[in-house]
């Protein structure tokens, strides 16, 4: 099994915010663009680990996951299969689950 892992505080930004390009450098856009799209299908799985990063606005988290499915047109079940995320914080889990739930396509 092919597993890419991705320290969003290391390899990122230890201060992701916003959800476009226009918001400044380090937003969920470009984290989906360039971390989980850009290898999404030469991966089995996608290790996320979010720990060491100040923190995760809401905007961030919905568009560099929900935006897979919204933007991307990636099968929501497909996203939650494939990409696991590591965090102590099990509330930052949860928030991805359901911006991921609720994402409607644009």
């Amino acid at each position: 099994m092919k597993i890419k892992k991705i320290y969003v505080a290391k390899e990122f930004s230890d201060m992701p915010y916003g959800r476009y390009m226009r918001d400044g450098v380090d937003n969920g856009e470009r984290f989906r663009e360039e971390f989980l799209l850009k290898d999404f299908n030469k991966y089995d799985e996608i290790h996320v680990y979010l720990d060491g990063a100040m923190g995760y606005g809401s905007s961030f988290l919905d568009e560099a996951f929900a935006g897979l499915y919204r933007t991307n047109g990636i099968d929501k079940q497909t996203i939650k299969e494939k990409i696991k995320i590591f965090t102590e914080l099990n509330f930052l889990k949860n928030s991805i689950s359901q911006y991921i739930d609720e994402a409607k396509k644009e």
